[in-house]
């Protein structure tokens, strides 16, 4: 009896605790859209209004219009669903072979990849372009996608994580029954994985969504822009419209919202089940 009290304070103290932190984090996406509905006049007006006067739902499509946005939307779904597709079979086939496969060498090579973790972007920033400046890829989307399809560390230790997770004797029943390895990640693997590549997929696309560098260090030409780069153009030609910007900032942040939502499930599942066991 004397536990049950016990329980609920510490289920109360959680979850206020993380309401307080959600709403921390939703605090500055709530004043951007509020911002995207001002006009001119509330924007710098004395004190803080959350709910406009006036909103000015002209604001979006005048904030849509006013640079290629379908176009910008056309090249980061593709930049973003190749490079997602890319990691996720790519680092898929490499983790298997760490979590699956009993070779020679195989957790000394898994820690030397896993050292790469620890290198910023920044310090291969330069000697990476000018690998593919010899190639002649800069300004093709080749230099943001090829890299993809050859793996990513944070997700092949993810996915060598969840594979092991995955009983043994699955493999060894299916090795007595003849199969070959592929034939065994392929199908079983791999289908009881879907969580964690749902996870890794999703990690990849908002990440591919939002990059900001990539783009601009490889891309040259306008009609090739992202939506990431297509803001900071914008924030070049209509810097002053801050409402323009905050409901151009809106639209660009809502599919990323939406496809969380979408598959918070399978997120959630994924980021819990990779790391059960070491």
């Amino acid at each position: 009896m004397l536990k049950r009290p016990a329980k609920l304070l510490n289920a109360a103290i959680s979850y206020t605790t993380l309401t307080l932190l959600a709403g921390a984090f939703c605090v500055p996406f709530l004043w951007m859209v509020s911002t995207s509905l001002k006009p001119d006049t509330e924007i710098f007006a004395q004190g803080v209004h959350w709910i406009p006067r006036t909103p000015q739902w002209s604001n979006y499509p005048a904030a849509l219009t006013a640079f290629p946005f379908a176009r910008y939307l056309g090249n980061t779904l593709f930049i973003a669903i190749t490079c997602s597709l890319g990691v996720v079979l790519s680092s898929s086939l490499v983790a298997y072979g760490f979590s699956r496969v009993r070779w020679p060498g195989r957790d000394a090579l898994f820690l030397l990849m896993l050292s790469t973790i620890m290198l910023p972007e920044q310090v291969t920033l330069i000697p990476v372009f000018i690998l593919f400046r010899k190639l002649g890829w800069t300004g093709t989307y080749l230099p943001l996608i090829v890299p993809s399809f050859f793996g990513a560390a944070i997700s092949i230790f993810l996915l060598r994580q969840f594979f092991r997770t995955i009983p043994q004797e699955l493999s060894d029943a299916a090795e007595i029954d003849g199969c070959s390895d592929w034939q065994i990640f392929t199908g079983i693997v791999l289908p009881l994985s879907r969580p964690a590549l749902a996870t890794i997929g999703l990690l990849v696309f908002i990440n591919r969504w939002m990059d900001y560098m990539g783009p601009l260090v490889y891309l040259h030409r306008p009609e090739q822009y992202t939506l990431a780069l297509g803001l900071y153009s914008f924030i070049g030609r209509h810097g002053a419209e801050w409402n323009l910007l905050m409901a151009a900032a809106t639209v660009v942040t809502l599919p990323l919202v939406a496809v969380f939502f979408l598959a918070q499930k399978q997120f959630i599942e994924g980021i819990t089940l990779t790391g059960m066991k070491g």
